[in-house]
């Protein structure tokens, strides 16, 4: 970093398009509070949020009982043909019925949009290494820094404030927007306006192609694994699967899914299928049709287990909390989670866009709706929440 600071430059206007929604980039509590889709089946190779393997694009399904506060799927595919047939963006007139639905979790993306998210659930993407988050008055800060990455090389930090992504301000607006900012192609200079201590300074960082491990380990004294798990992208089932069977003998287990914005359902089953028998994870519905989703056979179901949440777990983290807790298989401590359980699938567009529309919602096994409700904790704790988890798993004991 320079020793002193530079000026930042002017902000220019910033013409506020759609953006990407799901980010992998800013899973970080009520900042991604517009940031996270629940997805499943094998369609999602191309970042698809099929909900079924058999659907992938725009066959369009029986309009049976559509939720309330969701868009026509028929009608947003309508205005995007007839905006086409016209000459006009197909993509621009999709999203006006979706924002006039009152769908919170619809949204169009362009082509190149929609391809993205194939990286985020591969949990690569390319950027420049910072995870944001909001603070106070529309103020945008740096969480924290991809080790090794553009922002950490450059001595960038967490607390950091972000005012400007090439001259776009970025105070005020939706975390999601200044992801879409930072993007880019690898190799190509973004710079970045930031304040720290009351001096702005400017960064000029190269994007790369990045990827974070979804899963980590570590040990605490006492006897406790700690399994914490940043996102369910491609893969994060089996490692947890894969690390609560590398658990010592007679090990207690911390699951923490704190600011785990959600990601692929299906790596939520996988991970469940770590700690059940078997049995009931979650039954969703898609426009009014009933389905279930099952854990797999022989999973751990003897040793403690303690998952640690926030208000920053969502959708597919809050479904694997609410499965574990119904079934009586951990003790959740920590905040509320976020609310997010909503399901949506993809339509694609004359124009090639791809509208998300949503089309049901999540229940746990015992019945609870996580929509806007979210998971309340059997042990609330904020400050010292792992701590309280370490006490709470001394008292549980290991089953035989």
């Amino acid at each position: 970093m320079p020793g002193l600071p530079a000026r930042c430059p002017r902000p220019r206007d910033l013409r506020r398009g759609a953006v990407l929604t799901w980010v992998f980039l800013v899973a970080v509590g009520a900042a991604a509070s517009t940031g996270c889709w629940d997805r499943t089946g094998a369609a999602a190779t191309a970042g698809s949020a099929a909900v079924l393997p058999s659907v992938r694009t725009s066959a369009p399904a029986p309009q049976a009982s559509r939720p309330a506060g969701t868009a026509d799927r028929e009608a947003v595919a309508r205005a995007a043909a007839e905006a086409v047939a016209e000459g006009k963006s197909g993509k621009k007139a999709a999203q006006e019925v979706v924002s006039r639905s009152g769908d919170r979790w619809g949204a169009v993306y362009d082509q190149g949009e929609y391809a993205a998210f194939a990286e985020d659930l591969d949990g690569r993407w390319t950027g420049v290494g910072l995870w944001a988050g909001r603070g106070r008055g529309g103020r945008v800060e740096v969480e924290r820094v991809q080790p090794g990455g553009p922002a950490a090389r450059a001595g960038l930090r967490a607390g950091d404030r972000l005012l400007s992504v090439d001259g776009h301000a970025v105070t005020g607006l939706a975390v999601a927007d200044v992801v879409a900012l930072l993007r880019g192609a690898a190799g190509t200079p973004a710079v970045l306006c930031l304040s720290r201590d009351g001096a702005d300074f400017t960064e000029t960082l190269r994007r790369e192609q990045l990827r974070a491990e979804p899963v980590t380990v570590r040990e605490l004294p006492g006897g406790i694994t700690v399994i914490k798990v940043a996102s369910f992208t491609r893969g994060s089932g089996e490692r947890v699967r894969a690390a609560v069977h590398a658990a010592p003998a007679g090990a207690r287990l911390m699951l923490d899914l704190r600011g785990n914005p959600g990601g692929l359902v299906t790596e939520a089953v996988t991970a469940a299928s770590a700690f059940l028998d078997g049995g009931l994870v979650a039954t969703y519905d898609v426009r009014g049709t009933q389905r279930a989703l099952y854990a797999a056979r022989g999973g751990d179901t003897t040793r403690p287990l303690v998952a640690l949440v926030d208000s920053g777990t969502m959708s597919a983290a809050e479904l694997l909390t609410g499965a574990l807790q119904d079934r009586g298989r951990a003790v959740a401590v920590g905040t509320r989670t976020f609310g997010k359980g909503s399901v949506q699938m993809p339509t694609r567009l004359p124009d090639g866009s791809v509208a998300e529309l949503t089309v049901g919602t999540y229940r746990t096994p015992g019945g609870r709706s996580l929509d806007g409700a979210g998971i309340t904790p059997d042990v609330p704790a904020d400050e010292g929440a792992e701590e309280r988890a370490r006490t709470v798993l001394g008292g549980l004991g290991v089953g035989p």
